[in-house]
């Protein structure tokens, strides 16, 4: 029995042996946050390979612009079509089994594009991919409520999801690669990260669900005896299987009655159209409106994208955590605030025809626009019960993941109707804005939202 024990203590992720109480800040330790991180890390990083690779792929078979275009436009419907149900497996399922699983298979369709004999296998391939990708991201984003207590969870949501904003590393490893290798040769080299970090997944322990809650409810400085994580069990016969179908209906229009994440998601949807949009074009703003060189635009882009996201994500954690406890709805205040003068900030900076002046206007924008990404999700834990978070997050994706989809579009429409680049990025400001402005309002149902989440956990206990 002891070597039983002994073995789940050296588990990943394993709570603290005394047990849990109110004011743990990293009651499981920090080994599941580096865990998740590398998810996301090598998701992107996978995903972002085709666009270092792509020239080198048109080269061997001639495909048109319009034909490699239309794979990402393809892999964000195929993950919006799984965001739901990849919610709902996550609230009733072991979720690190989940991620393992769907991790594995990242690896397998990467190494399935190199080993493509045509564009319509690979096409395949890519949009596979896409929506394995997805079907993580509510399962982890559940973990992380039940690693995490609410005043650290900025902090861990901002550091696993700035890997969605770190796709620039995957691009320049496919580039440097496809160049040294060959294309073929890239995707099957770095299906191995994703096989090896799925075997650190599966290692990982599950918490049980809800229980953090709990504790934190109660309120209790007394170290809780942490119970094992319990799974819900299989549905067989046919009315149960009916009932969990109608749960599913209930819990789905339960989300959507809650304003915070209401609010939150159509906030982030607004400000991710424009992102999206703005930031697909910005290389080509740079080359047009200030003459730089286009393999010096996408660098200069790419380096801004990411120092201001992982600066701006570090800043907004700090800030967050400091007004949580001071201001009602401090973290929707901070990531509001964040995004509202970011969008003005990159409203100035795309006017402007000075390039130092415009790449220092264009990363206080997205320093500022960065502080949202830790402070909304963690918001959206804080609103959700632990047996819907799954869903919620869920229902996070599919919008953020809408209006990725169609920014870039929206731009290329508007420059060609109005001839001009620069109106058609101003156009894509106003929702940025208006997507600060909701998640300000946001606040005004927090606290009572996030009570409730308290409440229910209390009576549970």
């Amino acid at each position: 029995m002891a070597e039983v024990v002994a073995e789940k203590r050296r588990r990943l992720g394993a709570p603290l042996s005394r047990g849990i109480s109110a004011t743990d800040l990293a009651p499981f330790g920090w080994a599941p946050l580096v865990v998740l991180f590398l998810v996301g890390l090598v998701d992107r990083i996978e995903a972002s390979l085709l666009s270092g690779v792509l020239p080198l792929l048109q080269a061997e078979w001639g495909i048109s612009d319009t034909a490699a275009g239309s794979i990402p436009t393809a892999a964000a419907l195929a993950a919006a079509a799984v965001a739901l149900p990849a919610g709902y497996l996550s609230d009733r399922f072991n979720r690190t089994r989940i991620i393992a699983v769907v991790v594995f298979c990242w690896s397998l369709a990467t190494l399935g594009s190199g080993l493509a004999t045509g564009f319509a296998i690979f096409f395949a391939m890519r949009v596979f991919l896409a929506a394995a990708e997805n079907i993580d991201n509510p399962a982890s984003g559940s973990l992380l409520a039940d690693y995490y207590p609410p005043l650290t969870r900025a902090k861990a949501y901002g550091l696993v999801r700035i890997t969605t904003y770190l796709g620039g590393i995957g691009t320049a490893l496919g580039g440097i690669l496809g160049q040294a290798v060959g294309w073929r040769a890239t995707f099957m080299i770095m299906a191995i990260p994703g096989a090896l970090t799925a075997l650190l997944v599966w290692w990982l322990r599950e918490p049980p669900r809800g229980f953090l809650d709990r504790v934190i409810a109660l309120r209790s400085d007394q170290p809780q005896p942490v119970p094992e994580a319990t799974g819900p069990g299989k549905v067989t016969a046919l009315s149960d299987r009916l009932s969990e179908r109608l749960r599913f209906g209930r819990q789905f229009r339960l989300m959507l009655k809650i304003p915070t994440l209401t609010l939150v998601c159509v906030g982030l949807m607004s400000l991710t159209l424009g992102l999206a949009g703005i930031a697909f074009w910005m290389p080509t703003l740079m080359v047009r409106n200030l003459g730089v060189a286009a393999g010096t635009a996408a660098s200069l882009a790419g380096l801004i994208s990411v120092a201001g996201v992982v600066g701006g994500t570090l800043i907004g954690a700090y800030f967050g955590r400091r007004m949580h406890a001071t201001r009602k709805g401090g973290r929707l205040l901070v990531g509001g605030t964040g995004i509202t003068l970011g969008a003005l900030t990159q409203a100035a900076a795309i006017s402007m025809d000075s390039l130092p002046l415009f790449v220092t206007l264009l990363l206080t924008s997205s320093l500022l626009s960065a502080t949202a990404i830790p402070n909304m999700t963690a918001s959206l834990a804080d609103v959700v019960g632990a047996d819907s978070r799954g869903l919620g997050f869920a229902v996070l994706q599919l919008f953020i993941t809408a209006g990725a989809a169609f920014g870039p579009l929206l731009v290329g429409v508007s420059s060609d109707s109005s001839g001009s680049l620069v109106t058609a990025m101003y156009v894509l400001i106003v929702p940025m804005v208006l997507g600060g402005l909701l998640c300000l309002a946001a606040r005004g149902f927090f606290e009572r939202d996030a009570q409730r989440v308290l409440d229910a956990a209390r009576d549970s206990a």
